[in-house]
């Protein structure tokens, strides 16, 4: 992604949550550059709303895909899924 005309290397994680399988949200996607683009245009395609949190993707970025939150993160996602939730709303979802 370009900005300014400088090159940003973009970075995205893609979480998931089915609290009947599991007592945490999981790591489903992550990802720098082509890869981050792709996962963000997947959520855009399938009108998944996205969060803007450099410092949260940091974080998340250390777990491997399929590992579960760290306790000490759930505050931070819960964060996330509040927002989703709000913006699902909002649209009549």
């Amino acid at each position: 992604m370009k900005n300014n005309g400088k090159y940003v290397r973009t970075a995205a994680i893609a979480l998931g949550y089915d609290q009947s399988k599991h007592d945490a949200p999981k790591v489903l996607a992550k990802g720098k550059g082509k890869i981050a683009e792709n996962i963000l245009e997947k959520a855009k395609e399938n009108n998944v709303p996205v969060q803007e949190d450099p410092s949260l993707v940091e974080l998340l970025s250390e777990l491997d895909i399929n590992e579960r939150i760290p306790e000490q993160l759930y505050g931070a996602v819960a964060e996330v899924f509040a927002f989703i939730y709000r913006t699902d709303r909002a649209a009549g979802k």
